[in-house]
């Protein structure tokens, strides 16, 4: 349903009073270092950081951000995972290299989140531009989940439909708060960094929670069962589209819409065109989509009874939650230990033990762990944390490099094209996954050449780091784009606020 990593994102715009030449820049200066000095010393104390946060934007912000990304994404996309699966298992009754296909397809609504930003930038309803999206996002997300619940004999075709109404419901709701973020990040850029690890601290543990519980429930409902109490999240989402505050803008120039479009477009090109913007995109998609997904075969291994270690449905939901202690783990080393370090360092390491860890498949697959007295299940737990804790920390840089590569103005639509271009690659990475398991003739009860499989995609997963020069050497507290890209054109300009108010208007029309 979510984007795997994708689903999961924000925005980082340090550094913007610098550029902006404003009159009021040295006392917005001063502001932002005496929050960041706050902020640093709130950094392990979790309910003061959360008040810090609420005080400083709006607690229907952070209620927001928690809901979407800790409960729709992290906790409802966890459920989803493992209820997927075994829908497409023992429900559908598919190949894993099927399952891989339409696990990829079920991600387009994450291929074209430019358009849900660009939707949400340009074109409101009501005069809301973030409030009716969220409310259309929980929707549709709730009414797919119950049809996939409710329908004991659904064709595959409408199951894959409903399942991708699914994930377009949380791509909407991710792509409207990624904006809130955006601009959030412009008017407190002292608070950037803060709001990023919120979004990944409630996406982890949301998706510790959901793992938790994933098995047991499937075990005790069943895995259509378990699909139908997803749409409690996503009546959640729904929720925070009542409650959110945004500014109301009455008698909105409709008629502009196209020319707003067309403006959108025409700086998301420009942009696109930077060699300071175009090298990183290019490095971000080859990285994701070289490191090719095979998720799927390794499912049906460890679920078989005569190849695998034939794990419960339990068994399978504690090790990946054991997963996401160790994206927490990544996540809070990140914020508080690495958050500093230069982007082209941090990945090349990042990417060196994302290569050998996909190693430790391999000697699971292998059975070299019962060699050396090592059950299955313990290994499996190690592996996976491994395995989720340098995913993370991969994640988190790109993340942080992909908010400091978006225009002012259109902050939160680049920021949905940058994501958009990551999930092209997991889509790429996906599908070519599917693909060498059928070359190798991996089936439902045919594993004999999975290890083959797992060394490719180590292998592979190592070929970025002859591309990094294409990422700058630069530190997340340093500027990426031109100035004039940070100040606007003679078409479009940010809005910036100076109240109480959570001013969520990224896209203005200067006349």
């Amino acid at each position: 349903m979510g984007s795997p990593g994708a689903s999961q994102v924000s925005e980082d715009k340090e550094g913007v009073e610098e550029t902006t030449g404003l009159t009021a820049g040295a006392p917005k200066e001063k502001e932002a270092i005496e929050v960041e000095q706050r902020g640093r010393a709130l950094r392990w104390s979790p309910f003061s950081w959360f008040r810090m946060l609420a005080d400083e934007m709006h607690w229907s912000f952070v209620f927001g951000v928690v809901t979407v990304n800790g409960i729709s994404q992290g906790l409802g996309g966890a459920i989803w995972k493992v209820a997927s699966d075994y829908y497409w298992k023992d429900v559908q009754k598919v190949q894993p290299s099927a399952a891989q296909v339409y696990h990829g397809i079920t991600s387009l609504p994450w291929i074209v989140k430019p358009l849900w930003g660009l939707l949400t930038d340009v074109l409101p309803l009501a005069g809301y531009r973030r409030r009716p999206y969220l409310i259309l996002a929980g929707l549709v997300g709730a009414i797919s989940m119950l049809t996939l619940s409710l329908h004991d004999n659904l064709h595959v075709v409408f199951a894959l439909m409903a399942m991708t109404a699914g994930s377009a419901g949380v791509a909407i709701a991710d792509v409207t708060i990624d904006a809130c973020v955006a601009q959030n990040s412009i008017n407190h850029p002292a608070l950037a960094a803060d709001m990023q690890s919120l979004c990944e601290l409630s996406l982890s543990i949301g998706s510790l929670l959901g793992f938790s519980i994933s098995g047991l429930l499937v075990h005790a409902i069943s895995s259509q069962g378990v699909l139908g109490l997803i749409s409690i999240p996503f009546a959640l989402v729904f929720s925070v589209g009542i409650v959110l505050k945004e500014m109301h803008t009455p008698n909105i120039p409709y008629r502009q819409v196209y020319q707003k479009f067309l403006q959108a477009s025409q700086t998301m090109w420009t942009t696109l065109r930077c060699p300071d913007v175009w090298r990183p995109c290019l490095y971000m998609y080859l990285s994701l989509s070289l490191s090719l997904n095979i998720q799927e075969g390794m499912f049906y291994w460890y679920t078989d009874s005569t190849s695998g270690p034939s794990f419960s449905q339990g068994t399978i939901g504690f090790i990946f939650s054991v997963g996401s202690a160790g994206s927490i783990l990544g996540v809070l080393l990140y914020q508080n230990v690495l958050k500093d370090y230069p982007f082209r360092g941090l990945l090349f390491w990042s990417q060196l033990l994302s290569s050998l860890s996909g190693m430790l498949d391999l000697i699971l697959v292998l059975r070299l762990n019962l060699k050396v007295g090592m059950p299955d299940y313990l290994f499996v737990v190690i592996d996976e944390c491994v395995s989720q804790m340098v995913g993370r920390l991969k994640w988190m840089p790109l993340l942080v490099l992909s908010s400091k590569l978006c225009p002012l103005g259109i902050e939160g639509t680049f920021f949905a094209l940058l994501m958009s271009i990551d999930n092209t690659g997991l889509l790429t990475s996906s599908w070519a996954g599917g693909l060498l398991l059928h070359m190798l003739k991996v089936t439902r009860a045919e594993f004999s050449n999975l290890w083959a499989a797992i060394l490719i995609r180590s292998i592979m997963r190592a070929l970025p780091l002859a591309i990094l020069c294409l990422v700058p050497k630069s530190d997340p507290s340093s500027t990426s784009l031109p100035a004039d890209m940070l100040t606007g054109n003679d078409k479009m300009e940010a809005h910036e606020v100076e109240v109480d108010d959570v001013e969520l208007v990224s896209l203005v029309d200067k006349s």
